[in-house]
C-alpha cells in the first residue's frame, strides 16, 4: 500500500520542479505530507457528512427564533408620532403627499374652535422635561414647555440641574452649545461659567479680575426619579410635594420594556380627564384592538367577537390632596360569552402631569408611567414608559402596543374636539364634576391665562 501511494506522491512533487529548493523541503517532508493528506481526507469526509445532516430551513427557524426571544425579552420597543401622525385620518386620507397633509392638518387646527373660557395653559405640579436616559453625563440640552426655556445638563458628578436657557450676560442658549465644566454650564458665547446649583457666574474665561456680583440665572426645583427629570412649575412659587418611588424601578429589579411618546392638539387638562370619563371607556375602548384606532371603522364585524369590557371608578385621594386614585377593572369578552385576560389596574394621578398606572395580572406584576407636559398652550406632550420583570417582558410589550392603539384613539377625539367649561352632565358622568373640582386646584391667582399664552406680544 505504501508503495502503490509513494509513487503517486513524487508524481505529485514532480508537478512543482521550478524551484529546487522547495524539492528538496518536500521531499524530505513526504511522510509528514502523506500523513496531512489522509487526514484531510478524513475531514472533507466528515465535513461532506455533516453537510448531508445539515437541515438549513431547520437552522434559519432556528436563528429566526433566536432573534424574536432577544426582542422579546431584551429589546425596548420605542414608539414616536407627531402631532401630524395621529387623530387626523378624516383630514389626510385623500391624499399621500406628506406635505400636503400637514397643510390640510394646520388648516384643521386653525379653523378648529377652541373653546370659551378654557383654563390656564401651565398648571402647577411636577412636569417631565425629559427621560433621564436622555441626557448623559456632561450633556446639556434646550427644553421648551411650560411657556418657558430651560437649559438642562447632567454634572460631571451625575446630577442634574435645570436653570434659564439664558445667558444673563448677552442671552446666548446656555442649552445649545453651553459646555459642562464640573456643576457649571460654561456659555458658548464668551464662556461665562454658571453654577447649575444656584445660577451664579463664577468664572468669566477672558477677565484677570474676579467675578463682579451679577444678578443670578433663574433655577428651578427638579428631581429625577423613576426614569424621569422633573421640573416643578408653580405660578405662586409654592413648596413641592415629593414624587411616588417605585422601588422596583430605582434597584432595578424591573427593568425598562418600551415607550411610546405622542403630540396631542388639546388642553392638558382634558388627557387624565379620561380616568373620570367612565362612560367613555366602552364607548372608545370597548371594540378590539384588532379593529384598529380610525373611530369611523372600530365598530366592525370583529366587535361583536372580540370586546373589551371595562369597568371604574375615580375618586381624590383621602390622604394626599393632589392624588387621585382609579380601580380599573378590564377583560376580555369572547362571542359575547366567555370572559378572559382579566387585568386590575390601580392607577394614581399625581398633580396634573403624572400617572402611575399599576397592572396587576395572574403572571405578576408591570407598571406604566404616563407624563403629560405642556410644550404649547394646546400641544400636548405624552410619553408613557413600561417596566416589568424580565420574564413578563413580552407580556408587557403586547400591553404596550395595545395601549398605542387604544390611546390613539383618544387622540382621535382630542385633536378635533373643543373644550366645554360647563358640559351637560347627567347623574353617571358625576365623576367627571369631581374630577374638574380636583383639577381646579392646580390653578392659582398668577397662573398665565390662555389669552395670555397665546397672544403675540412681540415689542418692537
Amino acid at each position: 500500500m505504501l508503495k502503490r501511494i509513494i509513487p503517486g506522491f513524487y508524481t505529485q512533487i514532480k508537478s512543482f520542479r521550478m524551484n529546487n529548493k522547495m524539492w528538496n523541503i518536500l521531499d524530505f517532508h513526504h511522510d509528514g505530507l502523506l500523513l496531512f493528506n489522509h487526514s484531510y481526507t478524513n475531514l472533507s469526509a466528515s465535513v461532506l457528512n455533516f453537510n448531508q445532516n445539515l437541515n438549513l430551513p431547520l437552522c434559519g427557524f432556528a436563528l429566526i427564533l433566536t432573534v424574536i426571544l432577544w426582542i422579546l425579552f431584551y429589546y425596548p420597543l420605542s414608539i414616536t408620532k407627531d402631532l401630524c401622525d395621529v387623530g387626523f385620518h378624516h383630514e389626510t386620507e385623500k391624499t399621500r403627499s406628506n406635505t400636503f397633509k400637514r397643510t390640510l392638518i394646520n388648516r384643521a387646527r386653525r379653523l378648529r374652535c377652541i373653546g370659551e373660557k378654557v383654563p390656564p395653559p401651565f398648571p402647577n405640579g411636577w412636569f417631565s422635561i425629559m427621560e433621564s436616559s436622555d441626557l448623559k453625563v456632561g450633556q446639556a440640552k434646550n427644553v421648551n414647555c411650560l411657556g418657558k426655556n430651560y437649559a438642562v445638563f447632567r454634572s460631571e458628578q451625575g446630577e442634574v440641574h435645570v436653570i434659564d436657557a439664558y445667558c444673563p450676560h448677552m442671552g446666548a442658549n446656555l442649552g445649545v452649545g453651553g459646555i459642562v465644566r464640573g456643576n457649571c454650564i460654561e456659555c458658548p458665547f464668551h464662556r461665562w461659567s454658571i453654577r447649575g446649583t444656584d445660577g451664579e457666574c463664577v468664572n468669566i474665561s477672558y477677565s484677570n479680575n474676579s467675578v463682579p456680583k451679577l444678578p443670578k440665572t433663574q433655577t428651578y426645583v427638579s428631581r429625577e426619579v423613576n426614569g424621569w427629570i422633573f421640573v416643578w412649575n408653580h405660578a405662586e412659587k409654592a413648596s413641592p410635594w415629593e414624587i411616588p418611588v417605585i422601588q422596583e424601578i430605582e434597584t432595578e429589579e424591573w427593568t425598562f420594556q418600551g415607550r411610546n411618546e405622542y403630540y396631542i392638539n388639546c388642553h392638558i387638562q382634558e388627557i387624565p380627564e379620561n380616568g373620570a370619563d367612565v362612560s367613555h371607556l366602552n364607548a372608545v375602548h370597548g371594540p378590539s384592538i384588532v379593529s384598529g384606532v380610525d373611530l369611523r371603522t372600530t365598530r366592525s364585524i370583529w366587535s361583536s367577537f372580540i370586546q373589551h369590557i371595562w369597568n371604574a371608578s375615580w375618586q381624590p385621594s383621602e390622604t394626599k390632596p393632589h392624588v387621585a386614585d382609579v380601580a380599573l377593572k378590564h377583560s376580555i369578552r369572547l362571542c359575547n360569552k366567555i370572559e378572559v385576560c382579566e387585568l386590575n389596574i390601580s392607577t394614581k394621578q399625581v398633580g396634573p402631569g403624572y400617572v402611575q398606572l399599576l397592572f396587576s395580572t395572574n403572571y405578576g406584576r408591570l407598571v406604566c408611567l404616563q407624563t403629560v407636559t405642556p410644550v404649547e398652550p394646546f400641544v400636548q406632550k405624552v410619553v408613557h414608559r413600561f417596566y416589568s420583570p424580565r420574564y413578563l417582558a413580552p407580556f408587557a410589550k403586547f400591553i404596550l402596543l395595545g395601549e398605542c392603539i387604544q390611546f390613539e384613539r383618544d387622540i382621535m377625539v382630542w385633536n378635533s374636539k373643543k373644550f366645554v367649561d360647563n358640559p351637560i352632565l347627567i347623574k353617571e358622568d358625576r365623576q367627571i364634576k369631581s374630577y374638574r373640582t380636583w383639577y381646579s386646584q392646580f390653578y392659582s391667582e398668577n397662573s398665565i391665562s390662555f389669552k395670555a399664552a397665546t397672544s403675540n406680544n412681540l415689542e418692537w
